[in-house]
Formats: C-alpha cells, sequence, structure tokens
C-alpha cells in the first residue's frame, strides 16, 4: 500500500514538471504593441508624441546637428524631412553621403520658399534672418571650387551650384568634386539656353537629361531648378514640377556676371551690390568668377555681421507657397 502510495505521488510530480516545462521560455506580454490596423487609426497627436519621444532617444545617444541659422531644433509638423521629401521625389533617399556630411533624415524641413524667390520659415519662432546662398554657371575649374568650398566650410555654410549639363559632361570629375565636398547640385538646364521660347520637347530634354547624368555622376538627381537668364516661362516650371524640381530665380543679384577682368574694385562693387538689396529670406545670385571667389570670404563675415545666417538647402521644401 505504501509504496503503491509513492508510485502515485511520484507520477504525480512528474505529470506537474511535465507541465511546467510546456510554458518555459514563454513570456505573456501585456503591453503588446498595436497592430496594423490599430495604429492607423491612432490620433495624429499620440502617433507624433511617440515619434517625438523615439526622436529624442536618439538624440539623447547622439547629438545631431541643426541647419546653420535655424532656431528651431524639432521636426516640422508630421515629421517631415529631407530624406521624406527626396523620397518621394526622387527616390535616391538611400544614397550614400559625402564623408562627414550631416545625413538628411536628420534636416527637418523649417523653410519654403515664397513667391518673391524669398526663403521664409514654416513656423513662428524659426529664425527668419536667413539667406540662400547660389552659384550658377558650373562646374568651372577645380582651382575655383575649392576655394568656394574652403570658405563655406569656414562659414559653415551650404550653397546650391547650379550647372549645366554640358559642363558636367565634359568634366564629370568636377560635378564629384563639388558632391563630394559638401555642396548641394541643383539643375540649370544643359545648354543655358533661354527655356521659355523653347517648345515643350526642347525644355523637357534640356532639363531632364541633365537630371539623368548627373544621376549617373553622383548618385542622386538634383532637386532645385534654376532657368538660365531667369528665364523658364510655364513650359519650365512645368517641366520641373513633372520632375519634383522646385522652381526658382533669385531675389538678390550679385550682378557678378555684369563684371570684367579688367574692371576694378569688383570684389568691393559684388559685396555693396549684395548687402544694398539684402533683407530676410535672400536668395542670392552668384556665379564660379575669380572675383566671386575672392570676394566670398568678406561677404560672408559681413553677412554674419549684420545678424544673419545661412540656410540649408535642404532644410527647404520643394514647393513654393
Amino acid at each position: 500500500m505504501v509504496k503503491a502510495t509513492s508510485a502515485l505521488l511520484l507520477t504525480a510530480i512528474l505529470l506537474a514538471s511535465c507541465s511546467n516545462g510546456d510554458n518555459s521560455g514563454k513570456t505573456v506580454n501585456n503591453n503588446a504593441q498595436p497592430t496594423a490596423a490599430a495604429t492607423e487609426t491612432a490620433s495624429p497627436s499620440a502617433t507624433a508624441l511617440a515619434a517625438q519621444g523615439n526622436d529624442a532617444a536618439e538624440a539623447s545617444a547622439s547629438p545631431q546637428a541643426t541647419p546653420a541659422g535655424s532656431s528651431n531644433t524639432g521636426g516640422t509638423a508630421g515629421g517631415s524631412t529631407a530624406t521624406d521629401r527626396q523620397a518621394a521625389t526622387s527616390g535616391d533617399a538611400g544614397t550614400a553621403q559625402p564623408s562627414g556630411e550631416t545625413n538628411p533624415a536628420e534636416i527637418p524641413l523649417l523653410y519654403h520658399m515664397n513667391k518673391n524667390y524669398d526663403i521664409v520659415p514654416n513656423e513662428e519662432g524659426t529664425n527668419k534672418k536667413v539667406i540662400l546662398l547660389t552659384f550658377d554657371d558650373g562646374p568651372k575649374e577645380a582651382e575655383m571650387i575649392n576655394p568656394l568650398m574652403d570658405t563655406l566650410d569656414k562659414h559653415k555654410a551650404k550653397a546650391i551650384f547650379f550647372v549645366n549639363g554640358y559642363r558636367v559632361k565634359e568634366h564629370p570629375e568636377l560635378l564629384e568634386l563639388i558632391h563630394s565636398r559638401g555642396g548641394i547640385i541643383g539643375n540649370h538646364s544643359w545648354d543655358h539656353i533661354k527655356l521659355k521660347d523653347e517648345p515643350y520637347t526642347e525644355v523637357k530634354k534640356q532639363i531632364e537629361d541633365v537630371q539623368k547624368i548627373v544621376k549617373e555622376v553622383v548618385g542622386e538627381t538634383p532637386h532645385f531648378f534654376r532657368p538660365p537668364h531667369g528665364a523658364g516661362g510655364d513650359v519650365g516650371k512645368k517641366v520641373a514640377a513633372e520632375n519634383g524640381l522646385l522652381y526658382m530665380t533669385w531675389s538678390v543679384g550679385s550682378l557678378d556676371w555684369e563684371m570684367k577682368e579688367k574692371d576694378a574694385n569688383k570684389t568691393e562693387k559684388l559685396i555693396t551690390n549684395v548687402t544694398d538689396q539684402l533683407h530676410s529670406g535672400s536668395n542670392i545670385l552668384m556665379h564660379e568668377l575669380p572675383w566671386t571667389v575672392e570676394a566670398l570670404d568678406t561677404l560672408l563675415t559681413k553677412l554674419e555681421a549684420k545678424g544673419y545666417s545661412f540656410v540649408d538647402p535642404r532644410s527647404i521644401e520643394l514647393k513654393m507657397r
């Protein structure tokens, strides 16, 4: 009887042990994440708070740089960033950045361009005393590109380099140089002709051929378009929009293109031309020219002394409003 009772107890113990073993390694998750269907119906504010929480955690682990001149360290409404807009317009979000460059994912879209081609903050509280620097008609010579980039680096400034396709075809290594040094590449048409006088098919070719060759050389397409002579016409605007390009002319001209090698006091005249027209959001047109290279450091120093900073083009939305 005792042996039978012992056997029964032993059997019960073994059965209990087996039952517990079936649940070993399983954890009951009382904090399971919502399913895809559930998150689609979540309130926008809850989603935004969750995104902000993730951003804050990443910032604590690795502080990120904010665009020059920005007093707003947060993202834009909806969490839109330069990468979001690039992915939507060209599919190049995964393109590797030049060495030492800030990842576009870290650059919130804080600004937009108005109908006067000025750069305007999206929200109250964002620094409005900013300047957009641009250089047209390149790429020309490494002897001008490198000192331009040296000066921009010195002032922690970014600029758009609006390039012509025929020049890129002749010297793709110069486009690679601009890109590798952190310059933002813009589209300035293939042949530098007045597009407003051309039919749709020609304008389309002039713009899209530049998109293709820039993509072939540096791995990403431009996001900004400036028509030669500021004369794109309605057809230029249409083709630019079809290619996801922000169409712009300028709001401050340095008039460096009117100067000649033999002219005296070119750098002083260039600086005066800019400062006389200066205003918040100025979109400054310059060129890859020897006297512009010479004047740039002094010009940027004077602009900073007036309280201006230089907007990162990647923080500008690709839609005029």
